[in-house]
């Protein structure tokens, strides 16, 4: 049985004997039975109950646990703490209000809490990230602690998508302390991710098993902060419009390499890292007329072009390197292109 269904049954009862009471004791003409008021009103009673009563009930209190289910904890704390102190305010000026003439001092102070109830809640919301670094100064982490902070480590939030747990790369990244701040990994993000490993197919059964054993180097590495989130989204399904949704409302990146997420994420205002991007970023940069030794290791797609591959992966096509398969040959750089895939290099051998 629904909770729906139990609401409306009780409601139903309720305001049949409401009903009723209330038609048997309603002044009458000589020509009423309260007996036929209390019946007909009985009836209105029962049926408005049978209708109404879920949306004075369950339905507020269903759409308030999904209201708090999307607020991070963050939020939540900086709600909380914002409304003590504007009750606070408010009893303080209690005494002073009720002093005032009638009728101000019987309706100001219920107005001051509810205005600085507002205000208290709307300002420490506002400035949650300042808030919570003074409550991290106080509690010994203040070397650690920035403006911009987030709730354990005094630096951001990152929220953290599969394919990036299932890539590797990122533990490795934040080995190296160029990730300041918490890892959030979303709960609906680990079930995903249970689910490939669970997967009836071998190849995605190995990247979903991987990216566990991602997730375990994470947490053992000092030099970050993972933590899991069981914050969710209500009405979305896809977990890639979960991690756009829930990184706008705590105002945090997204650390992917998912091309069709970046491009969705950027279009909606999410900042994304995007490790690829990183990988393009840190690559040797060299420029035409510089000369490197290079091992041809297969012959290109053009006539007579030789293709090796520098130690950060980018590829350096040769023009008449077909002839040096398989050794190593000093090359001079005639053009570099970048492409979304990365950075090409262009070369010819030396003489």
């Amino acid at each position: 049985m629904s909770p729906d269904f139990s609401i409306r049954i009780v409601g139903m009862f309720v305001f049949f004997v409401v009903g009723g009471y209330w038609g048997y004791w309603l002044p009458t003409t000589g020509t009423q039975n309260p007996i036929t008021n209390a019946i007909g009103f009985s009836m209105v009673g029962a049926l408005f109950g049978l209708i109404m009563t879920p949306w004075f009930t369950t339905r507020p209190i269903r759409g308030l646990r999904s209201l708090l289910s999307r607020l991070s904890a963050e939020t939540l704390f900086s709600g909380l703490v914002g409304l003590m102190a504007g009750l606070v305010v408010a009893a303080l000026l209690t005494f002073p209000l009720s002093m005032l003439p009638s009728p101000f001092r019987d309706i100001l102070p219920f107005l001051s809490v509810l205005l600085f109830g507002y205000f208290g809640v709307a300002l420490f919301v506002m400035r949650q990230a300042d808030m919570l670094a003074v409550v991290g100064a106080l509690s010994g982490r203040g070397e650690t602690a920035s403006a911009g902070g987030g709730w354990n480590s005094g630096g951001r939030n990152i929220l953290l998508d599969t394919s990036v747990i299932i890539d590797g790369r990122v533990a490795d990244i934040a080995k190296t302390g160029f990730l300041p701040g918490t890892l959030l990994i979303p709960r609906f993000v680990l079930n995903e991710l249970q689910y490939i490993a669970d997967s009836a197919d071998a190849l995605r059964r190995q990247r979903g098993r991987r990216g566990m054993e991602v997730l375990s180097e994470l947490q053992k590495t000092s030099a970050v902060t993972v933590r899991i989130t069981d914050v969710d989204v209500d009405g979305v399904r896809e977990v890639d419009d979960k991690l756009v949704i829930l990184a706008r409302q705590m105002k945090c990146p997204i650390l992917t390499n998912d091309y069709n997420l970046n491009r969705v994420a950027e279009l909606q205002g999410v900042i994304i890292l995007n490790i690829n991007e990183l990988a393009n970023a840190v690559k040797s940069v060299v420029l035409p007329g510089e000369t490197f030794a290079i091992q041809i290791i297969q012959e290109g797609k053009e006539t007579n072009q030789g293709v090796g591959y520098m130690e950060d992966g980018t590829m350096v096509v040769v023009e008449n390197g077909n002839k040096f398969l398989n050794t190593s040959k000093n090359v001079t750089v005639t053009k570099v292109l970048q492409t979304a895939a990365g950075r090409m290099i262009f070369a010819r051998p030396e003489d």
